[in-house]
């Protein structure tokens, strides 16, 4: 397997998933179980086509069944599931080829997953490797019988409280999850993963959906609109990768709210916001600014600013905040839509200091159907409707 990759300007080290963890376990139980012999590694082949060979703990064998433990190794990642064990049992069954979680393993609660409610939180590209796996074990020792692999992780319930797990409807535990089945340091994987999952269940509330960077982005929307979290998705950085999920889920309309430190660089089109992809929210202030005829001491000013809240804080003592924001915010509509295709997006963004600063001009239309949209009770929705219509984002 690739040991390192570089990046952030140093070397960093791989891991492996917990798909990966699992799939390697279940080949070694079932391998135990058929031989009756204990074995101390095993050597597995990832979906990326990568060989791993896994030291087994805790291995334990009888008649009818085999088990051991796995260590989740992930690198230079800051992953939580680091270094706890995940244990994988086969045992004989009549036929077939089974695979289940036991304790500390998720289980689905939510519709738009990976796998169907009610189901282990054990996601299709692992769930297909297990099976694979003990196909071919069974294949090796000609056994004609079925096996059941039962993927469990004492540790998993307390370490899931630490995922997003809470937040993506599987309770009880951690996920089994993994693409590649390698674990790349400080990869963007996970977490897009994580925002495509968030997505598709939220899409199942609500065909509009709100999207913030991060907790600002939804404070402000929850204290100011009444928007409530469920159909609110944080993209992160993401906002390019997320409008794109977006469509994909056939969603009818978006709406980013967002700080003006990430969203100022929409207006030039970047969408994915993170400092160590590309800047440009000084710079886009600065060209908005000279089209709206800020003069040139101004705009000076501007481009020694640090932070786009010393900017702002310059346009509006020199009278050109409005118009340098209308202008930002007819470029923001342009990239973002651009982005969205037949899908209409809509933004809004606020500073801290001085609140909405901008709205593309479509941002005060909200969902017709409020009570589906995840509102409350008729009672509760009044409420916010009332809000709404007082603070001018509803009609």
């Amino acid at each position: 397997m690739a040991e390192t990759v570089y990046a952030y300007n140093k070397m960093l080290k791989c891991g492996y998933t917990t798909g990966s963890c699992a799939s390697a376990g279940a080949k070694a139980s079932a391998y135990m179980l058929l031989s009756q012999n204990k074995i101390s590694e095993i050597e597995y082949i990832t979906p990326s086509g990568e060989k791993v060979i896994f030291k087994l703990q805790q291995q334990e064998i009888t008649e009818n069944y085999a088990l051991c433990a796995i260590e989740k190794y992930s690198g230079d990642d800051p992953d939580v599931t680091s270094g706890m064990l995940i244990y994988t049992k086969v045992e004989k069954i009549p036929k077939g080829f089974v695979v289940d979680g036991g304790k500390g393993i998720g289980r689905v609660t939510q519709k738009g997953l990976d796998q169907p409610v009610g189901a282990a939180a054990i996601n299709s590209v692992p769930r297909k490797s297990i099976e694979e796996n003990l196909r071919e074990v069974a294949d090796n020792f000609e056994y004609y019988g079925g096996l059941k692999a039962t993927v469990f992780a004492p540790e998993g319930e307390e370490i899931a409280k630490k995922t997003m797990n809470p937040q993506l409807g599987i309770v009880g535990g951690i996920s089994i999850l993994g693409t590649t089945g390698i674990v790349r340091p400080m990869s963007d994987d996970a977490l897009k993963e994580t925002i495509k999952l968030e997505i598709s269940m939220k899409r199942q509330n609500s065909d509009v959906l709100v999207l913030t960077p991060g907790n600002y982005g939804e404070v402000f929307a929850f204290k100011n609109y009444g928007l409530k979290e469920k159909y609110m998705v944080k993209s992160s950085n993401f906002i390019g990768f997320s409008i794109d999920c977006c469509v994909e889920n056939k969603c009818k309309k978006i709406l980013l709210i967002g700080h003006i430190g990430k969203f100022a660089k929409l207006g030039c089109g970047i969408m994915n916001t993170h400092s160590h992809n590309a800047d440009g929210r000084i710079e886009t202030l600065v060209t908005c600014g000279l089209k709206v005829g800020a003069d040139l001491e101004t705009l000076k000013e501007v481009a020694k600013a640090i932070t786009t809240d010393d900017a702002i804080d310059i346009l509006k003592e020199r009278g050109f905040l409005e118009k340098t924001m209308d202008l930002l915010m007819e470029k923001i509509y342009f990239y973002i839509n651009k982005r969205s295709g037949e899908m209409p997006a809509e933004a809004i963004v606020f500073s801290n200091k001085y609140g909405i600063l901008g709205k593309t001009a479509g941002a005060d239309e909200m969902p017709e159907d409020v009570e589906r949209k995840g509102l409350g009770t008729p009672a509760t929705r009044a409420g916010i409707i009332e809000k709404l219509v007082r603070i001018g984002f509803l009609e």
